[in-house]
């Protein structure tokens, strides 16, 4: 029985072939000022020079090539190697260097404890059942008092409908609390056709994170809403339903009991 992790896999070769979005190389103006295009909220703290940046399921040629022309000694981990490929061609072009390697996000045995002081981790935590073991896994291969920034699909989006109602809005029609993957969806532009995506609850997007060792230091909710939109456009549905949730969050140990709990690097 084919594995989620082969069929997306199999998924994303397919979207990168077809230059879907998300899977398309940064365009020339964004390396203009390529920290203020991935961080423009200054979460990073001014500079990812000479940094080990792990760009975690982020292939595709924007995300490793940006960090890495803003001076960061860059990773990227994708489980698609035409995505990963990307990266290889946007590096060569303009002679920056980055690794690449192909592992899925919830298992990064190929990387030693403590391997990098920062995590880039773009939306796509719901393309795996579970998202415990990707915290586990960054937690062990973040050194202690590294940053670690991503960004998740909202819960409620995954549940809501792709066209609006009769009534205005859009209806949930998925519960909150469901397992296994969510019904393929066409004509979306708030998930990916031929994809296998999981409903992760918010207690398992901010709560195992808490548990992996990680104090969360930021949140937002990136806008894209537009009340002028036509109905049943992506910024006509954020308007109702917004769509990612962002996190910048630090690892700062791990918990161990005592006579009272107190937190230790580890």
């Amino acid at each position: 029985m084919q594995s989620s992790h082969d069929h997306n896999r199999r998924a994303w070769d397919r979207l990168a072939n077809r230059n879907a979005p998300h899977t398309r190389a940064a365009a020339d103006e964004a390396f203009r000022n390529p920290l203020q295009h991935v961080d423009g909220r200054g979460w990073l703290e001014g500079s990812v020079a000479g940094k080990r940046l792990l760009c975690l399921a982020a292939g595709g040629g924007s995300q490793s090539a940006l960090y890495a022309a803003a001076g960061a000694i860059v990773t990227v981990v994708d489980i698609s190697p035409v995505m990963l490929a990307r990266d290889r061609e946007v590096a060569a072009e303009r002679q920056l260097n980055v690794r690449t390697v192909e592992a899925s996000m919830d298992d990064l045995s190929i990387f030693a404890e403590a391997s990098f002081e920062v995590v880039i981790h773009p939306v796509s935590t719901c393309y795996v059942p579970k998202i415990a073991p990707v915290y586990r896994e960054v937690a062990r291969v973040l050194e202690v008092g590294g940053i670690y920034i991503s960004q998740h699909k909202q819960p409620v989006s995954m549940q809501a409908e792709v066209d609006p109602s009769p009534q205005g809005g859009y209806t949930l029609s998925e519960p909150y609390f469901r397992e296994g993957p969510l019904p393929a969806v066409e004509n979306s532009l708030h998930r990916e056709p031929g994809t296998l995506e999981y409903l992760h609850r918010l207690d398992e997007i901010l709560g195992e994170l808490c548990r992996s060792g990680f104090v969360i230091e930021e949140f937002s909710e990136p806008p894209h809403a537009d009340a002028k939109a036509s109905p049943g456009s992506f910024r006509h549905r954020s308007l109702y339903v917004p769509p990612y949730l962002r996190m910048k969050a630090r690892r700062i140990g791990k918990k161990v009991e005592q006579r009272a709990k107190v937190w230790v690097p580890g």
